[in-house]
């Protein structure tokens, strides 16, 4: 696998999803958004249940195959010092920054008023693992988990 490759579409999908505001396609389970995003041989499809707390699955295919998938559950953890939007808000400006250097792995942090988002992982596209977070001062109001990596057979 092209791990280059894959980790470049990877960084358009999750732009032009999410974080671009995609368009939401139906749902393929009862009571999920769902976002699809496709280039040639490449597809990408994002889907997840719920809102402030949420769980959700990635997953990249190639010439109709799964290749890489990667799993999330994210929530809010102090509903006085943060809600939906503004986390929503926090972390759709802080990926388009890191997905404008070409990657999704490998720490970032960036800060808007009072507002501090931080993300750092361990591993590349083929096996990872990692945290997102957002601080507000000094506490941690949001958290997200997430893992990943390649499908075999």
């Amino acid at each position: 696998m092209d791990l280059t490759g894959l980790n470049a579409f990877i960084v358009r999908a999750k732009a032009a999803t999410y974080v671009g505001s995609g368009e939401h396609v139906s749902p393929c389970r009862l009571g999920s958004h769902d976002l699809r995003f496709i280039d040639d041989q490449w597809a990408y499809h994002d889907s997840y249940f719920g809102g402030s707390d949420f769980i959700g699955e990635e997953v990249v295919y190639f010439a109709d195959q799964p290749i890489w998938a990667m799993n999330y559950y994210g929530r809010i953890l102090r509903d006085d010092l943060i809600n939906a939007e503004q986390a929503g808000h926090m972390i759709k400006a802080s990926l388009s920054r890191m997905y404008k250097e070409d990657r999704f792995l490998d720490g970032f942090e960036y800060s808007e008023g009072d507002f501090t988002y931080v993300d750092s992982s361990e591993g590349n596209a083929n096996n990872f693992h990692g945290r997102e977070f957002i601080r507000r001062g000094d506490e941690v109001a949001y958290e997200l988990v997430y893992h990943g990596g390649l499908i075999k057979d």
